[in-house]
């Protein structure tokens, strides 16, 4: 993990800066890249996880006093979320998980194509998700076995069917924080958190500096040409992911 420390702070910032200028895609970014320098799926998930602790807490709290949050939502959305969440980060984390590595893989492909098809059109969300209870198992089940995905997934549905934008995504960040929570304990249950502490304070070390200007970015960047651009990348690391699973198989 030391070898990996400095591109680890370099992931963070790249992740951040693509965060704050599309408010989504921190953990399939960060994961994905992680994932590409050799960390198995577990480790990064609960790597990107922890480092998200601290994220999720100020954007859950801003979105608090700036009334943008809907408790009783929250309060469904954040249990279903954390059952979801604990069940994938234990199915990940246990003697099958390094298994899971191809589907891991297909799954960040597909949320590349789920960014890419967003950006193009608007997609309208899958009909099994119309209430809040699955909504929230399913995106903290992805959330916690791909690294990232509660954006996508719970946030983009919300906004879809809401009136009000600003509060769906206040009401979807203030619930991510409890899933987060909830993740990262089960990951450090199974693997101690000195066993990813270092991986996640790089992360937090390059997402910070990235924050103020991603902001700046934001207002320069044209939204879509960038969402199709991340989408390309996490689709590519996906399919890399695919051709090293492989290459295991046939070594």
């Amino acid at each position: 993990m030391d070898d990996y420390f400095w591109w680890i702070v370099l992931i963070g910032f790249v992740a951040q800066l693509i965060d704050g200028a599309l408010g989504m895609a921190y953990g399939l970014t960060s994961t994905s890249l992680l994932i590409t320098i050799g960390l198995p799926p577990a480790h990064a998930s609960a790597t990107v996880h922890a480092a998200e602790i601290a994220t999720t807490a100020v954007s859950g709290t801003a979105h608090h006093f700036a009334r943008n949050v809907d408790w009783r939502m929250v309060r469904i959305l954040a249990i279903a979320g954390a059952v979801g969440g604990c069940v994938g980060a234990a199915l990940l984390s246990s003697g099958i998980g390094k298994y899971l590595a191809p589907a891991v893989a297909l799954y960040l492909s597909a949320l590349g194509v789920l960014v890419i098809a967003k950006a193009i059109r608007k997609v309208q969300p899958p009909a099994a998700m119309r209430g809040l209870t699955p909504l929230g198992l399913i995106g903290g089940f992805l959330d916690a076995v791909g690294g990232g995905g509660w954006g996508p997934i719970v946030s983009s549905t919300l906004v879809y069917r809401g009136s009000e934008p600003h509060r769906m995504l206040g009401t979807s960040a203030a619930a991510e924080f409890f899933v987060t929570v909830a993740i990262t304990v089960t990951f450090a249950g199974s693997f101690g958190l000195e066993s990813f502490g270092m991986a996640a304070l790089a992360l937090v070390l390059g997402g910070v500096p990235a924050a103020p200007l991603a902001a700046v970015l934001v207002k320069v960047i044209p939204r879509k040409p960038l969402m199709i651009a991340v989408g390309v990348l996490i689709v590519t690391l996906g399919i890399l992911g695919l051709y090293r699973f492989a290459g295991s198989l046939m070594a």
